[in-house]
């Protein structure tokens, strides 16, 4: 169960507040794989860290009783002067994993070569979402978050990423943003729009793309 209660969240830019999610209260359904939608910079990615806890609320909290991934394809929690290997090992010990297995996984998972061995903040921003990518679906999570990282790297690497997730998916569920509808399609079976602070459930994906395309047209939202 993943609930948000009286949810708020809002950044200013600008000079101008803008609230992405205005007093939300809602259970996520419990349905193996749900999508995040909305126009850009309706909030999903922030929503995503709420849900993971990366990012904290200005108001109300989120309950939950299941293991929840940090969005993958998230690299803040990298320490830049660690190389991956240390990054991997520290995050282990932190979810009470053994740090030898899952350091030999995503060496192998993330196919960044002798990089691994190297400090984090010599990475481009492919490797660093290829090793969040390999270190979040080395652990095991009852819930995965997921954003725009199955495009990462080449179609090779794309397919060994939709493969690991098929296979996680067996025993896991995943919330997914993407922009790409048959991205989606291929994990998701309802949909979660997010438009003006407000969420929307839909429990086919399809009902769920056309509310966001009737949505997108009208104004943005002010």
């Amino acid at each position: 169960m993943i609930r948000l209660e009286r949810v708020s969240k809002a950044f200013r830019r600008n000079g101008i507040r803008r609230r992405l999610l205005a007093d939300v209260s809602f259970t996520l359904p419990d349905v193996r794989g749900l999508a995040l939608i909305g126009r850009n910079g309706a909030g999903k990615s922030t929503l995503l860290r709420v849900i993971a806890g990366t990012l904290r609320p200005d108001t109300g909290r989120v309950i939950s009783d299941e293991q929840i991934s940090w969005p993958m394809g998230f690299a803040g929690g990298f320490h830049p002067a660690l190389t991956g290997a240390q990054n991997t090992r520290f995050v282990a010990r932190l979810y009470g994993r053994d740090p030898a297995a899952l350091t030999d996984f995503v060496a192998r998972f993330a196919e960044i070569g002798r990089a691994f061995r190297l400090p984090v903040e010599t990475y481009s921003s492919g490797m660093k979402a290829r090793l969040a990518f390999a270190v979040s679906i080395g652990l095991d999570f009852d819930c995965y978050l997921v954003d725009e990282i199955i495009g990462v790297g080449d179609a090779a690497f794309r397919d060994k990423c939709r493969a690991a997730f098929r296979e996680r998916l067996g025993n896991a569920r995943l919330i997914m943003v993407s922009h790409n509808p048959q991205a989606l399609a291929q994990f998701c079976e309802a949909g979660l729009v997010i438009e003006n602070g407000r969420l929307s459930y839909h429990d086919r994906l399809k009902d769920a793309l056309a509310a966001h395309a009737a949505n997108l047209a009208q104004p943005v939202p002010a």
